[in-house]
């Protein structure tokens, strides 16, 4: 069960309106351009449609959630892109992760993506590469449970064992909640197979075919906020390549760290 759809313990009704509205929020934001029906996210959020609705026509007004004209699904709304214009450094940072991005894209010929952690979740903030990869979902803005993708498990493995412990437990039970048990398996061999190297690894555990492997991104003080990814298919990024592979995203990761702590996580009025 995603922090979007988690039932919320009891609480003063102002709270919890202000709490109800935040996850039909996060909710709304994992569809990008697909968009949500009114019974479908009134169900996803356990809410019945009358108090759905409501919430949702607040949220229109104040421009937070948009309704599209054709077929009146709900969308992300526009005063989500203007509040995210203050936050201090993350725009200077998006530009220069794009551009590292597409250097490792380019230099060895695959799909590169930074996944930003969002709680028990990932973010897609940069998806670049030469080309569409068979089997890949992922796109700017996607949200997913963090161990469904190789760069989650990176961060997972980053994190203090008794936090990732409960991460992972959440993640599961979303899965379950959701999807059922039929990839639990493919998903725990990516996580057993991740560790055994040390990093991100999947071997077409999850996209048969598919080859994906990350490192996290840390802040200055060890924590990990995001991960580097780079994927292509088996016959470009065979296992003969992990090892230029793995030189390749340490390279990367030194740079973006380097600029996340001088855009993201500077002191005002630090020296830079």
């Amino acid at each position: 069960m995603s922090e979007a759809t988690r039932p919320q313990p009891d609480a003063p009704s102002g709270t919890q309106s202000l709490t109800r509205s935040i996850r039909l929020l996060r909710l709304v934001a994992t569809r990008g351009e697909i968009g949500w029906r009114l019974s479908d996210i009134a169900a996803a959020c356990g809410l019945d449609k009358g108090t759905a609705h409501r919430i949702l026509a607040s949220l229109v007004k104040e421009r937070l959630v948009q309704q599209r004209p054709g077929d009146r699904r709900y969308l992300a709304g526009p005063l989500l892109y203007e509040l995210g214009l203050s936050l201090p450094g993350h725009h200077d940072f998006q530009r220069a992760a794009e551009w590292h991005l597409g250097v490792l894209s380019k230099r060895m010929n695959g799909t590169a993506l930074l996944l930003l952690r969002s709680g028990t979740e990932y973010v897609c903030s940069v998806c670049t590469g030469p080309s569409r990869l068979p089997g890949l979902m992922v796109e700017q803005g996607t949200r997913r449970p963090l161990f469904t993708s190789v760069g989650g498990v990176a961060i997972l493995m980053s994190m203090d064992p008794l936090e990732a412990a409960e991460v992972l437990r959440a993640n599961i039970e979303r899965e379950l909640a959701t999807r059922g048990d039929a990839r639990l398996a493919a998903l725990g061999r990516m996580r057993d197979r991740s560790a055994g190297h040390g990093y991100g690894v999947n071997l077409g555990d999850v996209v048969p075919g598919i080859h994906a492997f990350a490192v996290p991104l840390q802040s200055p003080d060890g924590n990990a906020f995001a991960a580097l990814c780079i994927m292509s298919t088996v016959e470009h990024f065979p296992e003969a390549r992990m090892q230029e592979i793995r030189a390749e995203l340490d390279h990367m990761k030194r740079a973006l760290d380097a600029d996340a702590a001088r855009m993201l996580f500077r002191t005002p009025g630090s020296d830079p």
